[in-house]
């Protein structure tokens, strides 16, 4: 891994290792994780004329569930055959594909969104530009759009090195994008999940880090994770937890 101005930068090799992480547990991942302000959907789509949808990297549908409700046609592109099967358990009117940003499978000028949420980090940048410039029709938008602990407030930055959260971005985080895109811009919406400390223990276990990571590494997470919630910030067994995000939404044109 490299580090950029904008955040990390990971070598070919690295990114895909990592991404192969998510290759299976897709019920346990739509199980834990957190889903995404319809806010952000709305400024994507403003002033869009919209008929056709791309999700890239859609992995189990966290956000095709908000472009789903829209009445659009919607197809979601993912290489993980498990996360696609949880997709479509719960989002059977949804088109899925196997694929990748760098290679959806769809045809040239088919959509006039694509939206790429947490998961812009997994793909080869440029590659990826090319091939959604190219699905995307005159006029068209992509958004790339990241969901991260909102690490301004003091406990939840802590939260975040224990859980090992290395999407959180540096404040000068720029996504790269291809020379065929354009006019980026920026909506940011600060949000809050409740879930229970317990819930927070598998949320963890949904990260690219603790996924690769062996056992004692593992065991080390979640120990020092329980003794933050339960002894340093005093939570009980079942207790809610207002857990507070920051979501990132980012938009260029074709």
């Amino acid at each position: 891994m490299m580090s950029g101005a904008g955040g990390p930068v990971f070598d070919d090799a690295r990114r895909v290792a990592m991404a192969d992480a998510f290759q299976e547990g897709g019920a346990h991942y739509d199980k834990v994780r957190p889903g995404y302000p319809e806010e952000s959907l709305d400024w994507l789509s403003s002033g869009l004329d919209v008929r056709d949808v791309l999700d890239v990297g859609a992995g189990t549908g966290k956000y095709t569930q908000l472009l789903a409700v829209r009445g659009w046609r919607v197809t979601a592109v993912d290489p993980s055959a498990d996360m696609l099967e949880q997709l479509k358990r719960n989002l059977p009117a949804v088109k899925t594909l196997p694929g990748t940003a760098e290679s959806t499978g769809l045809a040239a000028g088919s959509v006039d969104l694509a939206v790429a949420a947490q998961a812009w980090h997994w793909c080869d940048p440029v590659a990826a530009s090319t091939e959604l410039a190219r699905v995307l029709r005159p006029g068209g938008v992509l958004g790339l759009v990241w969901n991260q602990l909102d690490v301004s407030i003091p406990w939840v930055h802590r939260l975040s090195r224990i859980m090992h959260a290395g999407d959180v971005h540096k404040p000068d985080f720029r996504p790269h994008v291809g020379a065929e895109l354009h006019d980026l811009g920026l909506h940011e919406t600060r949000w809050e999940q409740v879930v229970t400390a317990e819930e927070l223990l598998e949320l963890v276990k949904s990260r690219s880090y603790y996924l690769q990571a062996d056992g004692p590494t593992r065991a080390k997470v979640l120990g020092n994770l329980r003794w933050y919630l339960f002894e340093h910030l005093g939570h009980v067994p079942g207790e809610d937890v207002a857990l507070p995000y920051y979501c990132q939404t980012w938009r260029v044109h074709t």
